[in-house]
């Protein structure tokens, strides 16, 4: 009889205590509560303990949120997490297209520039190999250096050995056939010498394609250098700046370390005066003649320098 009212009284106890642990916002209390009265009443349900307590079948809950904490299932939370994911990758996705499309852009800006280079290139050797005997300037647009054209140039007066010659008398073919071809065994020097000799001759045209032979056949030749410099020359004599502003420059930026690089520097400044270009960039060419040259510059070049800056109005 005892036991059916303890049990009675535990049921009602429970009963009482679910209703309040469904509406508590300390369940953790009240089940240290429900506990500690479930002792006492095995205490008196079984006096002798000795193994003989029951445990309580309602234990307090791990990991519970604290009261006031958003209530939200695992499936939810998921849920956020995946929302936020496709929001980035669909960020990510339009700055690849992003730049896709800019580097679109920039391809196509490149090919048209590469379409109009080779272009120009193209006009410069079609004028250069029908010039003949003409010694005009072919009419093309002027070849836009930029911070190239700021470089280097020697003076106004010739280097010792490219001097020309008095223009020989006769028919084009009777000067062309009086000039001598050497034959040293050497192709590049015999070209260069032969080119050096109908330059100093005035047959610009016959010595421009032996002189650009050299410089393409032979680009790691010492002559290399000079041929280069002197088909600027032969351009700059024949009244064509535009030309030989773009054999001057070549020469420079191909091979800088060749023994006429300071000349086609020079020279460029020259070619760029008579292109009527503004005297900012003349400037810079002499600036850079100095500075990458300067200890290289003869007494009479550093003479052609400083004339050129006066003209100039260098400062």
């Amino acid at each position: 009889m005892r036991i059916w009212m303890a049990a009675a009284a535990m049921t009602a106890l429970i009963a009482g205590t679910g209703s309040a642990y469904a509406q508590s916002t300390a369940v953790e209390g009240r089940v240290d509560r429900l506990e500690r009265e479930m002792r006492a009443v095995q205490r008196k349900v079984f006096p002798g303990g000795a193994g003989q307590t029951i445990e309580p079948q309602i234990v307090p809950e791990t990991n519970v949120d604290a009261p006031g904490s958003p209530a939200g299932s695992p499936v939810a939370d998921l849920t956020q997490r995946v929302a936020a994911l496709e929001n980035q990758v669909q960020t990510l996705t339009g700055q690849v297209e992003q730049d896709g499309y800019r580097l679109k852009q920039l391809e196509d800006g490149f090919n048209a520039y590469k379409r109009a280079t080779d272009a120009r290139l193209k006009a410069l050797e079609t004028a250069a190999s029908s010039a003949g005997t003409s010694d005009g300037d072919p009419v093309i647009a002027p070849v836009d250096l930029g911070e190239a054209s700021a470089r280097p140039t020697r003076p106004t007066r010739p280097a010792a050995d490219e001097t020309p010659a008095p223009k020989p008398a006769g028919t084009r073919a009777q000067q062309v056939a009086a000039v001598a071809k050497p034959n040293t065994g050497d192709p590049a020097e015999d070209g260069y010498t032969y080119g050096f000799r109908l330059w100093q001759a005035k047959l610009y045209p016959e010595a421009r394609r032996e002189l650009e032979a050299v410089a393409t056949k032979y680009p790691q030749h010492r002559r290399a250098s000079f041929s280069q410099n002197l088909l600027g020359r032969a351009y700059l004599d024949a009244g064509a700046p535009s030309l030989a502003a773009v054999a001057f420059y070549e020469n420079y930026k191909k091979n800088p370390n060749g023994e006429r690089a300071p000349d086609s520097l020079y020279y460029l400044a020259q070619a760029l005066t008579k292109l009527k270009k503004p005297a900012g960039e003349v400037c810079k060419v002499y600036t850079e003649l100095d500075q990458l040259y300067g200890e290289r510059l003869s007494a009479e070049m550093k003479t052609g320098v400083a004339e050129g800056r006066a003209a100039q109005k260098c400062k």
